[in-house]
Order: structure tokens, then sequence, then C-alpha cells
């Protein structure tokens, strides 16, 4: 078996051995990154390869796969002449979520540690608990007060402990976090562990190949801990790395205006978060994030890119989901964020891709 890369902590550089159950930077307590430069293969290579995410297998930091459920692949459809959605509702657990957590699986299989724990507000916990029950790992999963019951119920069938945690999402993540320090335990954390960004980039390698060897102009992508965003920059500097782009997409981020700090931060033209920040409630809670760990990774990515963030409103998001079921697409009040953003002109004229990340069964319909 090819040994582990090393992480690393982008702050202060202290490493990590590949096999370590370490899910943290020993130093500062930050998340880490992984030791791991790939050459994408070129667009002609890929015809005849294993339809899934596994099909860029050189851009994975891990080979031979056992808990696959043939993730990714997921279609685009177009919603006007400038704007496709790509839909990765349609993943086995119905959320974009899969592309990282087969990676965290995989990795917690090598590692055979005596339980993993995840942390969520719902998808996360969701496809973390699906692929450890693929692999036959246990899994407890814990979750923020008033998590939606149907996401309650599909980590539950496939077999994971559910902990209800008396607060919101950050409350969640620090009782997962302790319970990560217990030894011969798994963290299997989407914020923290790297090999997650090197799941969802693989969202970016699909439109790269879709789009015939181009990407739009923007990605607009919704961002709370910044997973799918921080996973996009990693492709495109691989893809632009290897010669196999001519240019390089502005990534456009996505809040809700209610809970914004890394909006509000970038307003300020700061490199990190810049203080305590309001935060109301908010449907789309998937990106209700007050103190995302990769802040400065996510505000350094975007401004490198010629990005933007924009923020949505309780309405907006109301509306655009109702726009998109009248289009056959019935997506989660999370999942709609992007299309709320720019379904009105924002983007004028420029060509673009918008994420439908989570299936709308899975919390219903917004209400007002």
């Amino acid at each position: 078996m090819t040994p582990l890369p090393d992480r690393y902590c982008p702050t202060d550089g202290v490493r990590i051995p590949g096999a370590s159950l370490a899910w943290c930077c020993p130093s500062c307590h930050g998340p880490l990154d992984l030791d791991f430069a790939p050459t994408p293969a070129p667009l002609k290579s890929l015809t005849g390869r294993v339809n899934s995410l596994w099909r860029y297998a050189e851009t994975l930091p891990l080979a031979a796969p056992t808990v696959s459920l043939g993730e990714g692949r997921t279609p685009l459809a177009p919603l006007t002449d400038e704007i496709s959605a790509k839909l990765d509702y349609l993943m086995p657990t119905l959320s974009f979520k899969d592309r990282g957590a087969v990676l965290l699986a995989e990795l917690a299989l090598r590692a055979e540690p005596r339980r993993v724990v995840a942390d969520s507000s719902g998808n996360a916990g969701t496809s973390v608990a699906a692929y450890c029950a693929r692999g036959r790992l246990p899994c407890t999963v814990y979750v923020p007060l008033g998590t939606a019951t149907k996401k309650l119920e599909q980590i539950e069938a496939h077999g994971a402990r559910v902990e209800v945690v008396d607060g919101g999402r950050e409350a969640a993540a620090a009782a997962a976090r302790r319970a990560a320090d217990a030894p011969d335990t798994f963290y299997a954390s989407h914020v923290y562990n790297p090999y997650f960004l090197h799941g969802t980039k693989t969202y970016v390698h699909e439109l790269w190949e879709d789009l015939g060897g181009r990407l739009p102009d923007v990605l607009v992508l919704p961002v709370g801990n910044g997973t799918l965003l921080l996973g996009a920059a990693l492709a495109i500097a691989e893809l632009y790395g290897a010669g196999l782009l001519d240019r390089r997409p502005a990534l456009w981020a996505v809040q809700a205006a209610a809970v914004a700090p890394l909006a509000e931060a970038f307003a300020q033209g700061a490199d990190d978060l810049t203080g305590t920040t309001a935060v109301s409630p908010t449907l789309a809670e998937g990106i209700a994030i007050p103190r995302p760990p990769r802040a400065r990774q996510i505000l350094r990515a975007v401004r490198d890119s010629g990005g933007t963030f924009l923020t949505v409103t309780e309405d907006q998001i109301r509306h655009a989901q109702l726009d998109l079921a009248s289009r056959g697409l019935f997506v989660e009040s999370t999942g709609v964020a992007c299309w709320a953003a720019v379904r009105e002109g924002a983007l004028a004229g420029k060509s673009a891709v918008v994420p439908l990340c989570g299936a709308g069964l899975k919390s219903g319909l917004a209400r007002a």
C-alpha cells in the first residue's frame, strides 16, 4: 500500500505523519493541509474510466477504494443561457458531502481505529455515517439541537449513534473535538481533515471534463466552513499548474446575510475574521458557521481568484427554492443559496455554474 502523505499546519508549518490519528496542529490547534501536489491526467486519457469521482485517480491521495458507492459524476442542467447548475444532490446520500466523506472513510479504514466520530448540522454526518457503514466502522455523529428530523433519521438508519448537543453548530463541533481526543479515535472532520478537501475538489475536475477542458468565468459556491470552495481552489491550481487550463475562474462565495462573518471580513479588507459576528436564525443552516476554522484560507482563495462575496436574505432563499422547484429541481434551503445570489442578474453576462448541494427531501420546503 502506498504510504500516506504527511499533513502539515498551514499556519506554523508543524508536520504530522500520514498515519497519525492527530486531527489538528498540536501547536496552534488549527486545521491541517496535505503535503500532496498531484498532476491531473489529460482530458483524452479519461475516456473509458470508472464513472465516479475515482476516475481522477491521479489527483486523489488514496487509491483502490473499498467503500465507494459510485459517488460523483453528477449532471449539469442549464438554468439560463449563462448559468448552469451542477446537481450534486444526486449523490448516494443526497448531498455533495459524499465527495469528501468517501475519502475520510477510506482513510479511517487504513488507521483501524476503535471508533469514528464526526460533527455536522446534518449532511456531512449523514455522509460519514453512510460510508462508515459501508466500511463496517463504528461511528458517532454529534449534531446541534434543532437538526432536521429527516437528517437525524438518515444518520441513524446507517447505524451511526447520534449525540444531540444542547447548543448550535459550534457546540456540536466542540463536543466532537473532545471525543476525538480519546485514544484510538478517528475524527472524520470535514473541516480539519484535508482529505475531505481533496474529495470535494472533484466537483471542479468533473466540471472541467464535462465542459471539454475549460471552466466557466465564475464558480459560485456556498461558504460556511468553506470545504467546497477550498476544494475548488485546489482543483483549479492543479489543472492550471498542469497546463490544462488557460485561465482561472473567479470564485464567488455566498453566505446567508444572517450569518456572514467571512463576507464582513472580506468587505473590510481583512485577512481573517474581524470579531464577533451577529448571528440570526437562517434557513441556510448548513452554512451558518460563525467562526470557520479555515477563514484565512477561504478569504485568500477568493481574493487570489479575483472573486467576491455575496450574501442572501431569507426571502431570497425561499424564492430561489420555489423557483428551482418550478423548474423540476427540489433542493434544500442551504443548497439554493448560490442560485438565490445570482438568479436576478448579478453575473452581468458572465458564464457561471452553481452547485445544488442537497436534496429538498432532507429538510422540506422553507416556510416563512
